[in-house]
């Protein structure tokens, strides 16, 4: 199922299962985890707390959610961060989400919201522990159905690496066309008669013969002509690329960050065309070129323009060879756009 970065309070979230970054002790605290108790109800929740006290950094436990509207909460301890201990740092941290996962699956819980584990007071820098929270989630989602959120309360506390911004920001400038405003002049006779001819070649008749008001009727074989020469179906497309590319169903919807529901109501074609957002994310997951997935996009009646700057943002990934989707949606959650997937 999708991973999807939130900007929301953690403890109003209708989820199975929220994070709390705890410390060892499952002492209440400030920031995310004193929030969370107040939100739970402290007394009722430390006495639950203590009775699972201590543990390790890296490990978790579990407790009810109380006043919350999830019905766990999941209590984990990251690392105090260590500049000279970096590797040691990641592991435990990658442990952290790993263990909580784990835990929400073994309750069968279906959706899980993490806070940025480590990233406040134990001082871990935040595009790091952005990374192996995305790494660490990814890995967890190629074999797991679950649905996972990254809450971020505070969009400035939301840091991902400078180098990736500015190359971003450097694509938009150079192609994201703000107003565009084109003028046409009025056509010359030798100009008109080219394009007439051309048409005829094409369509057997000028365009203008072919359009008709809205409500008129287009009689006789042309019609049918017409609607016998247009290109194959969307899923038909979205099948042989999968093909193509050598990747199976599953693969590509994990990829592409939608849940198994959606893409097999893609993949059957019964008159269910899916938004330009998950086609996208199927051309990132299916690694398409830019002129592979503008061909996909037009399919279904779509296509990317340089006057929106959710598409200039996606094609500089497209054009970079860029394909990883969390790494997308980091960039298009800065730019307050829609993420990626289902």
């Amino acid at each position: 199922m999708p991973f999807y970065i939130v900007r929301q309070d953690i403890t109003k979230m209708e989820v199975d299962a929220i994070v709390n970054a705890a410390n060892t002790a499952l002492q209440m605290g400030g920031g995310v985890c004193g929030a969370i108790f107040k939100a739970a109800g402290a007394r009722e929740l430390q006495a639950a707390c203590d009775k699972l006290a201590p543990i390790k950094t890296g490990e978790a436990v579990i407790t009810p959610g109380f006043a919350l509207k999830a019905k766990y909460i999941i209590h984990t301890a990251g690392p105090v961060y260590n500049p000279n201990n970096k590797e040691q740092c990641e592991q435990l941290l990658r442990s952290a989400y790993l263990n909580s996962l784990k835990l929400a699956v073994e309750h069968k819980c279906e959706s899980i919201a993490f806070p940025l584990i480590s990233s406040g007071i134990y001082g871990y820098p935040k595009d790091e522990a952005l990374k192996v929270a995305t790494s660490a989630i990814q890995d967890f989602l190629a074999d797991h159905d679950l649905e996972v959120y990254l809450a971020v309360f505070d969009k400035a506390a939301f840091v991902i690496g400078a180098k990736l911004l500015g190359a971003v920001a450097s694509y938009i400038d150079e192609h994201y066309v703000e107003e565009h405003e084109e003028k046409r002049r009025e056509l010359l006779d030798v100009e008109r008669m080219a394009l007439e001819e051309a048409d005829i070649r094409s369509y057997g008749a000028p365009m203008a013969d072919l359009v008709r008001p809205v409500g008129a009727v287009v009689t006789g074989k042309r019609l049918e002509d017409l609607v016998g020469n247009l290109d194959e179906p969307f899923s038909t497309t979205l099948l042989r690329l999968i093909d193509a590319k050598g990747k199976t169903d599953v693969e590509v919807y994990k990829r592409a960050n939608i849940d198994r529901k959606l893409f097999s109501k893609i993949r059957t074609g019964k008159g269910y065309m899916p938004s330009k957002r998950t086609i996208i994310a199927l051309a990132i997951a299916l690694e398409l070129t830019l002129e592979e997935t503008n061909d996909l996009l037009k399919r279904a009646g779509y296509a990317l323009s340089h006057s929106q700057k959710f598409d200039v943002i996606v094609e500089y990934f497209i054009v970079s060879g860029k394909y990883d989707i969390f790494e997308i949606n980091e960039v298009l959650f800065k730019y307050d756009l829609p993420l990626l997937g289902g």
